[in-house]
């Protein structure tokens, strides 16, 4: 990606980063409800005991096949809720003033540009005093420009920021059902 761009937030940029963010969290909505089963057996064999339970209580073959798609829209729905209620709280804290939360000498937002488009963005937040952990935080690419090296640019920009700024580490955190992105992070040395 040689003309790729990595570089500091402008407030020119807010809107397509508010996106970029959305769109990536939006994304969450199908991990959370339905990859995420994968990683919780026990919600699984509660569904299959509710199913076999409401069939010997009703006898009625359709039970079977309806109350797990019931089950599955409404898991799908509950993620949904969470994902807006976490967006809209991101929208009246840092995500709606990013200047003012993110361009700051312990902080920065930094995006990444191709071809004049936002398809990456990344922030780093610190503490006051150097020497503490500085945290990565909101690290979104868009879905069409993923696995051509963004995230690892954007992510060591963060690094690169941790040992201007004396930071001693670089914290994250992220799901357990996103294995792209703890495969990206393995990349840049996280644990």
């Amino acid at each position: 990606l040689q003309n790729l761009v990595v570089r500091e937030f402008e407030p020119a940029d807010k809107q397509e980063v508010q996106q970029l963010f959305h769109d990536g969290m939006m994304e969450m909505v199908a991990d959370t409800a339905f990859r995420g089963l994968r990683h919780h057996p026990e919600s699984l064999l509660l569904y299959a005991a509710m199913t076999v339970l409401c069939f010997v209580i009703t006898v009625c073959w359709w039970v079977i096949v309806l109350l797990p798609l019931i089950l599955l829209y409404g898991r799908y729905f509950y993620s949904r809720r969470m994902i807006h209620r976490y967006l809209e709280q991101a929208s009246s804290r840092d995500m709606g003033d990013i200047q003012g939360f993110y361009m700051k000498s312990n902080s920065r937002l930094w995006v990444a540009v191709l071809r004049g488009k936002v398809v990456g963005i990344v922030a780093a937040v610190g503490q006051q005093k150097p020497g503490g952990p500085v945290e990565l935080r909101r690290m979104s690419v868009d879905r069409s420009c993923r696995r051509c090296g963004i995230g690892l640019a954007l992510g060591r920009k963060v690094v690169e920021f941790a040992v201007a700024h004396k930071y001693r580490s670089v914290v994250l955190g992220t799901t357990s059902y996103t294995s792209p992105a703890h495969q990206l992070y393995r990349r840049l040395g996280f644990r």
